[in-house]
Parts: C-alpha cells; structure tokens; sequence
C-alpha cells in the first residue's frame, strides 16, 4: 500500500551531532527543481562507448543532494560560525552543512532515500522465489485426511 503524506508541511529532521534542518516534503515539483539545477552543473560523456564506469555517481549525489538540500531547507538549529554563532540558512551554509560527510550521509538516508523507497514498492507483491505462490502465507487449514479418486462415468 502506498502511503501519502497530505500535510505537506514542513517538519523538523534530526540529523545528528546536535543539527536539526526544518525541510519541506519531498514532492515531484521538488525533485524536478533540484534535477533542472543540476543539470547546468554537471557535464555527462556522451557517444556510443559510455557505460557507466565513465560518469562521476560520487559528485552527482553530491551536487543533486546540495540542489534538493538549497530548495528544501527552510530553517535549522545547531548550526553556527567558527566562533560559535548562530547561522541563518543560505545557500552557501546549506552545501557547506552538506560537505559534512555524516550530516550528508543522515540527509541521504533520512530524508533523500526514504522518498526513492517508493520506486523500490513499485509492487505491492511479497517476492516469490519459487514458483507463482512461494512467497504467499498459507491461509488455508490442512485437509484431515486425502481425497478419495473420483469415480468414472
């Protein structure tokens, strides 16, 4: 079953090591902002021979987590200065937080990929190893005792 967020406000994310990011639902028109501001940033080989050993998946994550984090961000606590002031948020503060290799992680897993599961529930089916009903419980109680062979007409 597919489960939808209808509040579309924003909530508070705890990412850890004392920072908390105020950030907006993850929506398609969300998604497809933080994709058409990349697209600008990042140069993908093209020709007959690329495969996927030739494109940079690392700064791609990077750059697309920074370009949700810049639009999704709208206010956070625990986040300061060198002398340990305050910030406000800004596009510079947001991939600066992000250059923080376990804040990026925390932002990844909790807010980043919790949205792309969908694409994993495509199908609401358990999986099914072995033949059509493999992966079904067993809702039936067992016979008590086998069936007698039908008779012939």
């Amino acid at each position: 079953m597919l489960r939808l967020n209808l509040t579309h406000e924003a909530q508070w994310l705890d990412l850890g090591h004392g920072v908390q990011i105020l950030i907006a639902p993850m929506t398609t028109a969300l998604m497809m902002a933080a994709r058409k501001e990349v697209q600008g940033q990042i140069t993908l080989p093209d020709g007959p021979d690329v495969d996927d050993s030739d494109l940079d998946t690392d700064g791609i994550a990077l750059a697309m987590a920074k370009a949700v984090g810049r639009i999704a961000i709208q206010d956070w606590k625990g986040v300061g200065d060198d002398n340990g002031f305050a910030l406000s948020v800004s596009p510079e503060g947001i991939d600066a937080l992000l250059d923080i290799w376990p804040i990026f992680e925390a932002f990844q897993t909790k807010y980043v990929a919790r949205a792309m599961i969908l694409g994993a529930e495509k199908n609401a089916s358990p999986p099914l190893p072995i033949g059509s009903s493999a992966g079904a419980a067993t809702i039936a109680k067992p016979a008590r005792a086998p069936a007698r062979t039908a008779r012939k007409a």
